[in-house]
C-alpha cells in the first residue's frame, strides 16, 4: 500500500487536500495569463489571487486585513509572471486611500502604484526631505533586514518622485562602511543584507556599481555551491532572502550567479503545496519570499536566454 504523505501548508491544511483546491481555483481562474506555461507559475498565481480581499488589497494570511507591503509583493509577483491584475480598479482606490504612517507605508504603497502604472498622489518631498541627515549614522536593529534598509527606501522614493538631493555626500557615507573584504556592513561586520541594500542605495543615487570589484568577490563567495546563498560566507544553510539579495547584487554589479541552476533548483524546492514559497525546503509560504523566489527565477531564466543565443560577427567595411 502507497503511504500518502501529508505536511501542513501556512493555512494549516495539508498540502495534499489544498493542492486538489489550488488546482480547481487555477482551473477557472480568468487571470493566468496564456503566457505563463510553467506549473510552478501557474500554481502561485492562484496562491496570490486566492488572497485578495473584496477591498482590492492582498494579505498572505487568509481572513485578514489588507496590507501595503503584501499587495506590493502580490502586484509585483503577477507582473513578473505576465499575469492581469484582478480588481484592479479596486486595488487603485485602495492604495490611494492607504494611510501612511511611516516611511515604510509610504514606500510600499508607492512601489505598488508604480507597478500598476500609477503614481503615488501624496507629496513625496516633504518625506525625503532632510532625508541626507538618515546618511551621517547607521545603525542595526533587530526589527528591519540590514542597517541601510532605510537608506535604500529613501533612495527609491527619491527616485520615484524625481526629487534632487545633494547625492555625493549620502555616496560617501555609505562608502565608508565598505569592509576590506568588499562586503558592506557596520562595525567591519559585512554580511549579504546589508551589502544588498548598500548597493542597491548606490546604484539609486547613480553611483558606478561596477567599480566595486571586490564587493563583486564577496558576494560570490556567499553563494554555496549546492545552491543559494546564505548571509555570510561562512553560515549555513541558504535563505530565501539571502539568495534574492546575493542574485540581485550580482545582477546590480553586472555580474551573474555561479551555479545559475543549482540557485533555480533551490528556489524550488522551497515552494510549497500551497503554490507560495517559503524561505526554505521547509517553512511558511508568504508574500514576501514569492516575491523573492519568483525575482530569482526570472533573472535565472533572463540569463539562460541570453546564454541560448547565437552569436553573431559584424562585418565592417573593410580598410582600404
Amino acid at each position: 500500500m502507497i503511504k500518502q504523505r501529508f505536511e501542513m501548508s501556512s493555512d494549516g491544511m495539508s498540502h495534499g487536500r489544498e493542492m486538489d483546491r489550488s488546482r480547481t481555483r487555477l482551473q477557472t481562474s480568468k487571470h493566468v495569463s496564456p503566457a505563463t506555461d510553467s506549473l510552478w507559475a501557474r500554481e502561485t498565481i492562484g496562491y496570490i489571487t486566492a488572497r485578495q480581499n473584496c477591498d482590492g488589497g492582498y494579505t498572505f494570511c487568509q481572513y485578514t486585513v489588507s496590507n501595503a507591503q503584501d499587495t506590493f509583493f502580490a502586484l509585483g509577483i503577477l507582473k513578473l509572471l505576465d499575469s492581469s491584475f484582478p480588481n484592479v480598479q479596486l486595488t487603485i482606490k485602495w492604495l490611494r486611500e492607504f494611510p501612511c504612517y511611516s516611511l515604510r507605508s509610504h514606500y510600499y504603497v508607492a512601489k505598488a502604484l508604480g507597478v500598476l502604472g500609477k503614481e503615488r498622489k501624496t507629496e513625496l518631498r516633504k518625506l525625503v526631505r532632510g532625508s541626507e541627515l538618515l546618511f551621517e549614522t547607521f545603525d542595526f536593529y533587530v526589527a528591519v533586514a540590514s542597517e541601510f534598509e532605510t537608506a535604500f527606501m529613501i533612495t527609491e522614493l527619491i527616485n520615484i518622485g524625481k526629487i534632487r538631493v545633494g547625492h555625493e555626500k549620502a555616496v560617501n557615507q555609505l562608502l565608508r562602511y565598505r569592509n576590506a573584504d568588499g562586503g558592506f556592513g557596520i562595525r567591519g561586520w559585512s554580511n549579504l543584507n546589508s551589502t544588498y541594500h548598500a548597493v542597491s542605495s548606490l546604484f539609486n543615487l547613480g553611483y558606478h556599481v561596477s567599480s566595486l570589484k571586490n564587493t563583486v568577490r564577496y558576494v560570490k563567495s556567499c553563494e554555496k555551491s549546492s545552491g543559494g546563498f546564505t548571509m555570510t560566507p561562512s553560515s549555513s544553510p541558504p535563505h530565501m532572502e539571502h539568495t534574492y539579495y546575493g542574485v540581485s547584487t550580482l545582477d546590480l554589479l553586472g555580474k551573474s550567479p555561479q551555479y545559475p541552476q543549482r540557485v533555480a533548483r533551490f528556489v524550488h524546492m522551497c515552494q510549497q503545496g500551497n503554490g507560495g514559497f517559503a524561505r526554505a525546503e521547509f517553512g511558511i509560504s508568504t508574500f514576501e519570499d514569492t516575491f523573492y523566489a519568483v525575482n530569482v527565477l526570472r533573472k535565472i531564466d533572463r540569463l539562460k536566454n541570453q546564454a541560448a543565443k547565437p552569436f553573431r560577427f559584424k562585418l565592417g567595411r573593410r580598410r582600404r
